[in-house]
């Protein structure tokens, strides 16, 4: 790319005479330094200009064929060729490498450079194509070359300079062919364009190598050369000085070392220059255009410094130029109205064309790029990098975290939602050295967006800075100290730590009734998220009892038809969901369902939400059409309202899958579940909840399929990851070590399924309590286990205790209760204990309830131990 040794051609016309004054580098009259190329010229003068050998030149193949392409057209109009691109990016060593390849086929039978970084270096150029009988200006060399007949290039090299107009250094006429090599995309009006940008990984490695020499030895240099690159991002310049620095004072495996440690300094380190025609550093090449920025240009540069480099958006700014809401550090928020000031906020209002003047003239130079298709902006890397050299990095960071901050609406419609999870990636590029010392009310801000994106473990980090900084600061009583709180416990409550979740929720709802009354709409809100809390610990009665005073009295104080009375039945549905009453369930659905029709349109989210819960019900009621009727009508909706990979969208994706899957339709469900994993891995992460969902999903299609091997495949990786990312005994890494469990006991693994078994079973009864619906399950697992080993006496103490805790925790006629009868009787039969095993009433009992897996559990009591070890599971579905 840089070319490691400069030639001065000479263009000497006629017989010759007297040398003028050198262009550049050349010296005065003569012959210059280097080889000499005579073109003879009608006008009888001679012209000295700058040309570059490129003898490391390496790759741009792609580019080189599209301008020689361009260039073989008939002759005839005039053709404009427009290399564009970041400075250090090797535009120039492309339009080099032409015009060498060009020169070896005869193409132009003159090529004339001319340096363009201003307008006074391209005149100074042009002048030396002026015949000698004319007076020496520009436009008289322009004229000439409008003369000449025999087909000529004209290069324009680094027209850079986005005041000057380029068009005017163009010969008077309608024939020729011109190549401009530039940062500023604004030239590409001219002609047809390339942008050059980063080298492919091969031709950057080739390069370094190639540049390093005799320093480039040794085993494994592939390998530690291709991580020098990826450390320089392929880019042209930083690859060419690199591997000059290694071939002047280093070895490969060194510079690495020395580059993580001492990036900046190596990146602006001009000694072991003589490459490239600048004689700069990649750091200094920038700072040329720096230097010639507004303010606001500038200080619109050092933001992008501290955020991620691609999917910066206009809109951030603009929302927090526009938010009513202030910071409680009144000093950083003077602060931060002064930076927002600089790039478009005025008086909390937003100026999109002061922004518009910054980033256009930022795009001159080509340090930042716009994506015209979703209207965001990126930079690269190496510019972020740099641009954070020019500031003081720690206040900027903070500065651009709080603004962040301030642009998170608390509202909660699809464009929020979508919004939020956009900034995600922004906020983790200095996100660990200032979450505990940020503004509280851009930390819990911040913190909602983590929430939100499932870093639970970092929101908690912030939210708890937030409470007790507001304790300190506004009390413990103050109503954003109780929302602080209230926020925290929900955090809890995504971790499985419910008890921690339910003591602050307690408090809350204490200091609310206290100072707010008992129907406050604050209270009230308090007293669903403690329901809520009562419902995941397996306490329904409790959750019952308290849903129900918040309906009666959202009722007297909303209003019936008020959406929140709509969210408020929907919860105590769910209540009866989880306690097995399917009817009243079904009955606050529908009513749910129709009002949310008629309130807030059919193809409303949460009407979408209400009628995926309607189907979650028919499902447990056996009524596998009614449900797949509602689910794919969610399905369609979503997928046209809110885009095919919309984590609700997907969510439904997955709700179908399991009916499918109930159903036999495996390969429907299979269908479903694999897109919908790719498609959350591809838009979360391999690591998100909502990505480990689908994986455990898809196992339980492929154990369904007797895909053994797949499922546990798929198994192990959920558990590993979630045991590093939620932690050991989350509920969901619980789950997951079942199901893994489940599938153990398939394969006939059953030391394996034990160990894992008892393991889950300890961490439930230490986390959830004896009596919870997840720790009882465990139980039944185990039991199921020790069964298909023969351990009776074991399977049948677990089965006892089961059965008694669901007849008394959920009723006799539940149908978790009904399915613990069997097992014990099943233990019997094995064991010969046929008449212990026929005082089992399950199917009578369950035909008293019309439980729709009667005849199932017919036919599954007649098989053996090993076959009831697949009944002991359908609690285990991953999707809840």
């Amino acid at each position: 790319m840089i070319s490691p040794t400069t030639q001065h051609i000479s263009v000497q016309g006629g017989t010759g005479g007297a040398g003028g004054s050198g262009g550049n580098e050349g010296g005065v009259g003569g012959l210059g330094e280097g080889p000499q190329v005579t073109l003879v010229s009608e006008a009888g003068v001679i012209n000295h200009m700058t040309f570059h050998n490129v003898p490391s030149f390496t790759g741009r193949q792609e580019t080189l064929d599209e301008i020689h392409q361009y260039f073989a057209q008939a002759q005839g109009l005039r053709k404009v060729f427009i290399l564009h691109g970041l400075g250090g990016s090797g535009k120039s060593q492309i339009a080099f490498k032409f015009v060498q390849q060009a020169q070896a086929s005869k193409r132009f039978s003159k090529t004339f450079f001319i340096d363009a970084t201003s307008d006074q270096t391209a005149e100074t150029d042009l002048k030396l194509l002026a015949p000698a009988t004319s007076e020496a200006t520009a436009q008289e060399g322009l004229l000439w070359l409008s003369c000449q007949q025999e087909p000529w290039l004209l290069v324009l090299d680094n027209a850079d300079d986005p005041k000057s107009d380029i068009s005017k250094f163009f010969p008077p006429c309608t024939f020729g062919n011109i190549l401009i090599t530039t940062r500023n995309p604004e030239l590409c009006i001219h002609g047809v364009d390339s942008k050059v940008s980063d080298m492919t990984l091969d031709d950057a490695k080739e390069l370094l190598l190639r540049l390093a020499g005799k320093k480039a030895i040794g085993d494994g240099k592939e390998e530690v050369a291709t991580a020098i690159v990826k450390e320089l991002h392929c880019f042209a310049l930083a690859v060419t000085q690199a591997g000059g620095y290694i071939h002047a004072c280093s070895n490969l495996s060194k510079y690495l070392a020395l580059y993580k440690s001492s990036r900046e300094k190596l990146l602006q380190h001009a000694e072991v220059q003589g490459q490239g025609q600048y004689g700069l550093a990649v750091y200094a090449t920038w700072d040329l255009s720096y230097q010639k920025l507004s303010t606001g240009s500038k200080t619109f540069l050092h933001i992008c410094s501290q955020l991620h480099h691609q999917n910066i958006r206009e809109e951030m700014f603009q929302k927090a130029a526009l938010s009513e809401e202030k910071l409680e550090d009144l000093e950083l928020q003077e602060t931060v109205d002064v930076l927002l000031t600089k790039i478009g906020g005025a008086n909390q209002g937003w100026n999109p064309l002061v922004f518009l003047e910054i980033t256009r003239e930022l795009q001159s130079y080509s340090l930042i790029e716009h994506d015209i298709v979703d209207d965001s902006y990126s930079v690269h890397p190496l510019i972020r990098d740099w641009s954070g050299t020019t500031i003081t990095k720690e206040d900027m960071s903070k500065c651009v975290l709080t603004i962040i901050g301030l642009s998170v609406p608390w509202k909660f419609q699809l464009k929020d939602y979508t919004y939020r999870h956009s900034l995600i990636y922004h906020i983790a590029q200095h996100f660990d050295k200032f979450k505990c010392n940020l503004d509280a009310f851009a930390a819990s801000r911040i913190a909602l967006v983590l929430y939100e994106t499932g870093l639970y473990q970092d929101a908690e980090v912030l939210q708890v800075a937030v409470v007790e900084r507001r304790k300190c600061t506004l009390g413990n009583e103050h109503h954003r100290t109780l929302r602080s709180m209230g926020n925290l416990a929900l955090i809890y409550e995504k971790q499985g730590r419910w008890g921690d979740a339910k003591a602050l929720q307690v408090a809350v709802v204490e200091r609310r009734e206290c100072t707010l009354g008992n129907e406050h709409p604050d209270t009230l809100t308090s007293m669903v998220d403690l329901a809520s809390t009562y419902r995941k610990q397996g306490r329904l009665s409790d959750a019952e009892s308290l849903e129900v005073i918040i309906l009666e009295a959202s009722s007297r104080v909303l209003g019936n038809e008020h959406p929140d009375m709509l969210t408020t039945m929907a919860n105590l549905a769910a209540t009866f969901w989880n306690q097995g009453r399917w009817s009243d369930a079904e009955r606050l659905e529908v009513i749910v369902l129709d009002a949310s029709k008629q309130m807030l349109g059919k193809e409303h989210r949460k009407t979408l939400t209400s009628m995926a819960n309607l189907a979650a019900t028919y499902w447990k009621q056996g009524r596998w059409s009614d449900a797949e009727s509602l689910e794919v009508t969610v399905l369609d909706v979503s997928k046209r309202v809110l885009g095919k990979e919309h984590r609700h969208t997907l969510t439904s994706m997955a709700n179908l899958a399991a009916i499918y899957r109930k159903l036999g339709r495996l390969s429907d469900a299979e269908s479903l579940g694999v897109p919908a994993l790719e498609a959350r891995q591809r838009v979360l992460g391999n690591e998100h909840p909502d990505t480990l969902t689908s994986m455990a999903n898809l196992a339980a299609i492929y154990r369904r399929q007797s895909r053994w091997s797949d499922a546990e495949s798929l198994e192990v990786t959920v558990l590993d990851v979630s045991k590093r990312v939620r932690g050991k005994k989350h509920r969901k890494t619980l789950t997951s070590m079942a199901n893994l469990a489940a599938t153990y006991r398939e394969l006939c693994q059953w030391r394996d399924a034990e160990s894992l078994g008892v393991t889950a079973l300890e961490a439930r009864m230490q986390v959830l309590g004896a009596q919870h619906p997840g720790t009882l399950t465990s139980m039944k697992n185990l039991a199921a286990t020790y069964r298909q080993q023969g351990k009776w006496s074991d399977a049948e103490n677990l089965d006892v205790i089961v059965l008694d805790t669901r007849k008394r925790v959920l009723g006799d006629k539940h149908p978790d209760t009904l399915t613990s009868i069997a097992h014990p009787a099943t233990t019997y039969r094995e064991q010969g204990q046929e008449q212990d095993a026929q005082h089992s009433k399950a199917p009578h009992a369950r035909q008293s309830v019309q439980e729709p897996s009667t005849c199932y559990y017919k036919h599954r009591c007649q098989h053996k131990a090993h076959e009831l070890g697949q009944t002991s599971t359908p609690n285990l579905n991953p999707t809840i």
